[in-house]
């Protein structure tokens, strides 16, 4: 099978069986958005909860999940740096008004990496090479850079802006404060979410990999900066030993291309990731991404160069996986976004979002303090001084130092503090802790790339029929019910076994249209792990075969025992034969 008809049979069992298909079909559909179908949505669940189970579950006394607004006003993403900083390339064809990603065009007419270019670099290559649109062959203008934020307006009024969100971090460190403040003043402290996010994508392409609208499931996991092995040592020994492959910065400038393989005490002990929370959120995401059915050794982290990071980010893992028609794919990133996005809301809201530590002891520390000349702010200001003094209040020393060297003044606000008016002194104070914003290292994933990636892996082919081997905990249908025939005592058996199922919490799939092998090879084809047949002799002791979907083999066993061996054999991955007796099977 090549790697372009495996693609194109994933996509068109998706659209056929209910999987994912393009939105707005009827109406020639819109680039970059995808419906999910019953199935597609079923499996995207499951692997959400699954997500769920990995990172917050499994650590619930650490990590808190919260909802927060797919909008947001203006100011959120001025803070975030996102209206500033959240573009890409876009070239307009002079001909024909055609607009394109400008460094996907290069890199697909050239072969040339362009990462990190700025768009007059980008221009230089497009007039170098005499680089044409690739429609109608008309000439390229300058290359600009286009935000990728969808914008609206919140209410009726023009200028009250809003953007729909393109990544779920903003709501969480906008509400971190009142979360650490539920969660009784514990660091470390990672606040979850799981929610639709939106990106303007100038040209989407590889299907399901480069959505406009998509679900994100991240976490920001905020940590002293001062003790960043806080509270670890009661998680590390899970993963000590578990190995990582890793492809570093630096091994990518050296032209290497090929990961080493690094265990996570490794990686914390030589420095490899400059967060050790960071190192075991990666080892989770390893196993969590093998249990969607993905091997270890077709997935690896790339530490992303420094101009090829985002603009909050001091260091950046992607988490690649092997796909067969693109390579190499990022299915997760791993940032450690420092105070970046606590400190520049703290400073466009004017909100306190730092927290206090109280020491053992209290301590006599030299603080610098900035001190202004309150009597001329009076004089100067009058009514207008207390806005001043607070807007001189939010200065921190730093900040003030820095602009009396760089500029003889201090401006705030608009305001101007002459020289000889404001200084920074040093002064001894008795402290009993300290104030300080923590630092963030943030795992995100995308669910509907994973859902493919599922079903990639998931694909085999058996005998001329689609075999999708899914997980069996991730399948949407967990059970399928058959009649061996169409006689009346026989259907009135199964679906008596059939609601026995659903009320019991499996989801059921009952069909009893063709023969025997068809149905098996129709719930193959949707990746339903078992197969319950009730046949002739089912009404004589109340016995049913069970089927597995990957081996084909079957086993009998009673009614009364059939949803104890589902759930091991569902949940718990107990293969078949441990659940009842092995029988020949009665078709594929």
């Amino acid at each position: 099978m090549s790697q372009q008809d495996l693609y194109e049979k994933i996509v068109e069992l998706a659209k056929r069986r209910g999987f994912f298909w393009p939105s707005y079909e009827i109406y020639g559909g819109v680039a970059g958005f995808y419906d999910m179908g019953p199935l597609g949505a079923r499996l995207r669940k499951k692997i959400e909860n699954l997500w769920r189970e990995y990172f917050i579950h499994r650590h619930q006394d650490i990590i808190v999940e919260i909802e927060t607004p797919i909008i947001a006003p203006e100011i959120v993403f001025k803070a975030s740096g996102h209206v500033e900083h959240f573009t890409d390339p876009i070239v307009e064809c002079l001909k024909c008004g055609r607009k394109y990603r400008a460094d996907h065009l290069i890199e697909e007419k050239l072969g040339v990496k362009t990462e990190g270019l700025s768009p007059q670099e980008l221009t230089k290559i497009i007039k170098e090479h005499d680089l044409r649109c690739p429609v109608c062959g008309g000439q390229l203008g300058e290359v600009k850079l286009f935000n990728l934020l969808f914008k609206t307006t919140i209410g009726p009024y023009s200028e009250n802006v809003g953007y729909l969100r393109p990544e779920a971090a903003q709501g969480m460190f906008v509400a971190f404060k009142r979360v650490y403040e539920v969660m009784r003043h514990k660091l470390p402290l990672g606040i979850a979410q799981i929610g639709r996010v939106a990106r303007n994508e100038i040209s989407p392409r590889q299907g399901m990999m480069r959505l406009r609208e998509f679900t994100i499931m991240e976490f920001e996991f905020f940590f002293d900066p001062e003790n960043p092995h806080e509270r670890l040592d009661e998680y590390l020994p899970r993963v000590a030993d578990t190995k990582l492959r890793i492809l570093t910065a630096e091994a990518r400038e050296r032209g290497e291309e090929k990961p080493e393989e690094y265990t996570v005490e490794e990686v914390i002990r030589e420095g490899i990731i400059k967060v050790p929370w960071m190192a075991y959120w990666m080892a989770v995401a390893r196993d969590f991404v093998h249990a969607l059915g993905v091997p270890y050794e077709n997935m690896f982290f790339e530490e992303k160069l420094p101009h090829e990071r985002a603009h909050y980010a001091q260091q950046v893992f992607d988490q690649l996986v092997k796909v067969t028609r693109w390579g190499w794919v990022e299915v997760s990133g791993h940032a450690y976004r420092t105070d970046y996005d606590l400190s520049r809301h703290m400073k466009y809201s004017g909100h306190d979002l730092t927290v206090f530590r109280p020491y053992p002891e209290p301590r006599v520390v030299r603080v610098k303090k900035v001190v202004v000349d309150k009597a001329w702010v009076g004089r100067t200001f009058r009514s207008e001084a207390p806005r001043v003094f607070e807007a001189i209040s939010r200065l921190s020393p730093e900040e003030v130092e820095k602009m009396l060297k760089e500029e003889g003044k201090v401006v705030v606000e608009g305001i101007e503090i002459p020289g000889d008016k404001i200084k920074v002194i040093e002064v001894e104070e008795k402290v009993s802790g300290r104030r300080f914003l923590p630092h963030v290292v943030e795992p995100s994933f995308g669910s509907e790339r994973l859902l493919y990636v599922t079903l990639e892996y998931a694909y085999t082919e058996r005998e001329g029929r689609v075999v999708l081997r899914l997980p069996r905990r991730l399948a949407p249908i967990e059970v399928a019910v058959f009649p061996l025939t169409r006689d009346e005592k026989l259907v009135e058996k199964a679906l008596g076994i059939k609601r026995m199922l659903v009320d019991a919490g499996f989801t059921v799939y009952y069909d009893d249209d063709g023969s025997i092998g068809r149905r098996y090879a129709r719930a193959d084809e949707i990746g339903v792990p078992a197969a319950v047949t009730v046949d002739y002799r089912t009404l004589e002791d109340d016995t049913v075969t069970l089927r597995d979907r990957d081996t084909w083999k079957q086993v009998r066993l009673p009614v009364s025992k059939l949803l104890d061996a589902l759930r091991r054999f569902i949940n718990d991955n107990v293969e078949l034969e441990k659940l009842g007796e092995p029988v020949e099977p009665s078709g594929g």
